[in-house]
């Protein structure tokens, strides 16, 4: 199916880049993305690929709006509150791109229904707040051969990382398991500021928009940190762990499982 004229000329800023074009923008359109989490990260993310025509995106998220949420979670609004973050995240996408179709999976992620709601989806952005869910995400993108972008946040700070299974380490191969509940403060407990969770969420979807056109170099084995303070970005190298219970070799790997872990960032 080709381009239709109000879609070359609402994307004609991104189909004139070489590295688009009409062909990058079909790539797009096709594209299938997963955003699990609509908070300070999966806001950005999700109104960044439907405006880049992002055929099809699906929001997974249990939560309803409340009024801390709108300091970050741009996609949401006062009207919204106590809404469920799935229908508003929805109706945000509409607005913004009629022609990007939303899938909504109001539930919580779990290591059962996890392999059912990633069926189909050719990319997925982490926008989780606890560190037991950041783990079950790369658990399950692994397990489903699903390359996801990871980010974390709090305070003046963040995280990146793009996970291809096959192509390099998991999150896994280096932060091993949670830590212990209550030994990292949450956001509500340290707080953060808005424009990280900006930044970092927006970054995402760069990452999920140059798998898709297959162009650019993803950050497969490189963790980006972040420091909003000094405005500096500092990168780490990463090797794949053989011995990773993941994406290790096959007797080092397990079942996927929940677990409980403390909290996290968003």
């Amino acid at each position: 199916m080709t381009l239709t004229d109000a879609e070359i000329l609402r994307y004609s800023r991104q189909i004139i880049l070489p590295q688009v074009g009409g062909a990058g923008q079909e790539r797009i359109r096709k594209g299938r993305v997963l955003v699990v989490g609509a908070g300070g990260l999966g806001s950005p993310a999700l109104l960044y690929l439907a405006a880049a025509g992002v055929g099809t995106v699906g929001v997974c998220d249990h939560d309803v709006v409340d009024s801390t949420n709108l300091q970050r979670q741009v996609i949401h609004a006062t009207p919204d509150l106590g809404r469920a973050k799935v229908d508003s995240a929805a109706d945000a996408v509409r607005h913004l791109n009629p022609g990007v179709a939303v899938v909504r999976h109001p539930v919580r992620l779990t290591a059962s229904n996890a392999p059912g709601i990633l069926t189909g989806y050719d990319a997925v952005v982490d926008g989780t707040d606890t560190f037991a869910s950041k783990f079950l995400v790369n658990d399950a993108c692994v397990a489903a051969d699903v390359p996801y972008v990871f980010s974390g946040i709090l305070g003046f700070e963040g995280q990146l990382l793009t996970v291809v299974p096959g192509r390099g380490p998991c999150y896994r191969c280096f932060f091993r398991e949670p830590p212990p509940p209550g030994s990292v403060p949450t956001c509500a407990q340290a707080g953060i500021l808005g424009p990280v969770a900006g930044a970092l969420g927006s970054l995402q979807a760069l990452e999920v928009l140059k798998l898709l056109l297959g162009v650019g170099e993803l950050l497969v084995g490189r963790l980006v940190l972040f420091d909003g303070l000094s405005l500096s970005f500092r990168e780490v190298g990463l090797e794949r762990d053989p011995r990773c219970p993941a994406c290790g070799d096959p007797e080092h790997r397990r079942p996927l499982a929940d677990e409980a872990a403390g909290g996290c960032t968003r």
